[in-house]
């Protein structure tokens, strides 16, 4: 009969005996889970020779014997040789530590499972037969992406401490929030949510999770800052799982971090999902690359309410690509700081609207004609504005041209 239990490696010793590929990958494995990893074997892989020389793990050159196992909470026999293999499984046993025979998992006292990770999840498959590696890891394959394609509700069915995960939902398209992301989403109780760029995924969200819209629409003016960190603290003071969905990356101009301050003053355990920031991810749809070698070699994020800032304006005189967030209505005002002080009037500039959706658009002009060009095509928030030269049309096709070898 073969049982599944769940074990914490975390600083526990742990010993492989044998260098090879099998012992590599489990010597990965072991590490992540952060066990005190000592491998034992005359030969070692060159990854298992890196890991030693990082410091990672403690490297023993010779064949192993039996008092090596003195001391050791797990083992792993995973030599060459199986009838070594059965021979540290049998020491293993005198001893009464838990080992896997890598040669045949039926004389050994454990087995491993393949298993993914989904949050505070954790899923394991093992073969209760004879061992099937690759049946175990398609399986846990297929289960994996189940889960993480936000196909099951994983809220907690026990009560337990509240808490609050910031979830950056990305720069638009559905597809690019993160896997980490989508499993917040079915953790949650409850969702507070942007207007902006979160709808498409709030159509998996169970019926009975409460969504609060907190964001600013034409008609409504945005529920103050103070109010949502309340709100957030407040329901997971209920002992409530709290997503905090956001446009873009929490931290990127999302006043993440005051919502963060306000979990840790109230004693509310709070986890960040980091986004895809849309200063990056819209030009590169648009294909516009915001570095590009020979072009542009430093970058700078700002946002339209901090107007024409002295360091947004040195860095466009210098040549540097400068992105601006929230910046239609500010334009004007920008364009005349920048020119003013010593930005070139034909530097490129792009302004590209609703990026990576359907309703994606892009206008292009130069510093001294943008705001005009702007009018012309009546650009609208959400946009991302880049000036640079990164901007010009055809940049990355032109590139190609003058470089074919690349």
């Amino acid at each position: 009969m073969t049982a599944l239990f769940g074990l914490d490696l975390k600083d526990k010793p742990i010993l492989i005996v044998g260098g090879g590929s099998v012992a590599s990958r489990r010597v990965r494995r072991f590490v992540a889970e952060g066990a005190r990893v000592t491998v034992v074997a005359p030969h070692i892989s060159d990854d298992i020779e890196r890991h030693a020389g990082h410091g990672d793990i403690v490297v023993h050159r010779r064949g192993v014997a039996p008092q090596d196992l003195d001391g050791a909470w797990f083992v792993l026999a995973a030599t060459d040789d199986p009838v070594l293999n059965d021979a540290v499984a049998q020491w293993a046993h005198e001893r009464q530590i838990w080992c896997i025979d890598a040669s045949d998992a039926s004389k050994g006292t454990a087995r491993q499972a393949a298993m993914s990770k989904h949050g505070d999840l954790g899923v394991g498959v093992i073969s209760l037969g004879a061992p099937d590696p690759g049946r175990i890891r398609a399986v846990r394959d297929a289960v994996a992406a189940h889960l993480d394609g936000g196909e099951v509700d994983l809220r907690r069915r026990r009560p337990g401490s509240g808490r609050v995960i910031l979830v950056g939902s990305g720069p638009g398209d559905p597809g690019l929030i993160t896997v980490r992301g989508r499993q917040a989403l079915s953790e949650a109780d409850v969702v507070v949510t942007d207007r902006l760029g979160t709808a498409e995924l709030l159509v998996t969200v169970p019926y009975d999770v409460d969504v609060v819209n907190v964001g600013k629409s034409p008609d409504r003016h945005p529920v103050p800052q103070r109010e949502i960190n309340s709100l957030l603290v407040g329901r997971a003071l209920e002992g409530k799982t709290v997503v905090r969905l956001k446009g873009g990356d929490p931290y990127l101009f999302g006043r993440g971090g005051e919502e963060v301050h306000a979990c840790i003053k109230a004693g509310v355990d709070v986890e960040v999902v980091p986004g895809i920031t849309s200063a990056f991810a819209v030009p590169a749809r648009a294909g516009i690359p915001v570095t590009q070698r020979g072009v542009s070699t430093s970058v700078l994020v700002t946002t339209g309410h901090a107007g024409a800032d002295p360091a947004s304006i040195a860095a466009m005189a210098a040549g540097a690509t400068v992105v601006i967030l929230m910046g239609v209505t500010a334009l004007p005002g920008i364009v005349d700081a920048a020119i003013a002080g010593g930005c070139d009037p034909e530097t490129p500039v792009a302004i590209v609207e609703n990026g990576t959706t359907v309703h994606e658009r892009v206008t292009h002009g130069v510093m001294a004609d943008i705001v005009r060009r702007a009018d012309e095509t009546d650009v609208k928030p959400p946009a991302i504005i880049v000036v640079g030269q990164v901007s010009q049309p055809g940049l990355l096709a032109s590139a190609v041209a003058a470089t074919p070898e690349l």
